[in-house]
């Protein structure tokens, strides 16, 4: 059974507390693993690792900044510490920017941006990919987007911060593997959230964060002989 697999493991889910992060910690809670939500809104995580815990998952929430790599080194030494090691990771948390030209775009912008979305990465990476080494073993999701694939006029910053994602996971997936460890780049097309700008979109036929998470399901349940790179999920009709 999917639900044995993760039993006894450990998942972090960066932006864990709402969107689809939220459907990936709930996803990775009801297949048994304790699933520490990472963010900045302390308020949130506790919201929602409570209403996991209402449906029978294991969940806590981790308070950290992805931006800071003090904040990311004290949350995977406390992990360490708590848990004495990971299984699963989830990159998720980012931040959009779809209205202005790059051209007008603000430095302080542009920083907020890439910090989050790729820098953020590469810190959580750098702080937890020990923990799996020293185990032999682990899963690291990264979500991207179809940004990362296709030209986003008026979103070049997200669209190149999502893009790095992309080089970024494949080229360490190759670093990895001779670890046992197995690393994903999950890349999804118009998806329902707060991130996402729903401007003459039917979000109806949109994704939900639940489909996201169905793929990280599939990803950390998969043999261990084999891994999948890179998804790239599409909404079945245009919205």
């Amino acid at each position: 059974m999917p639900a044995q697999k993760l039993q006894n493991g450990t998942a972090v889910v960066t932006g864990g507390g709402r969107g689809i992060g939220r459907a990936i910690a709930q996803k990775l809670a009801e297949l048994g693993a304790t699933v520490l939500i990472a963010g900045r809104d302390h308020t949130t995580l506790q919201r929602t690792a409570a209403e996991i815990q209402a449906h029978g998952g294991k969940c806590r929430p981790l308070p950290c900044d992805v931006t800071n790599l003090n904040s990311v080194q004290s949350a995977a030494d406390q992990v360490n510490r708590e848990f004495g090691g990971l299984q699963v990771l989830v990159n998720n948390a980012g931040i959009g920017g779809f209205s202005t030209m790059l051209h007008e775009l603000s430095p302080a912008e542009w920083d907020t941006i890439l910090n989050t979305n790729l820098r953020g990465v590469y810190y959580m990476i750098r702080a937890f990919a020990p923990l799996m080494i020293a185990a032999k073993r682990g899963d690291i999701i990264n979500i991207s987007s179809l940004a990362g694939k296709n030209p986003l006029p008026k979103g070049a910053a997200y669209a190149a911060s999502k893009w790095g994602l992309n080089g970024l996971s494949y080229s360490v997936a190759e670093e990895l593997r001779p670890h046992n460890i197995r690393v994903t780049v999950i890349c999804p097309g118009s998806t329902q959230s707060e991130l996402s700008p729903h401007e003459g979109k039917n979000v109806l036929k949109m994704l939900q964060g639940d489909d996201v998470a169905h793929v990280v399901e599939m990803l950390v349940t998969q043999e261990p002989r084999s891994f999948v790179s890179e998804v790239l999920i599409r909404p079945l009709q245009k919205p």
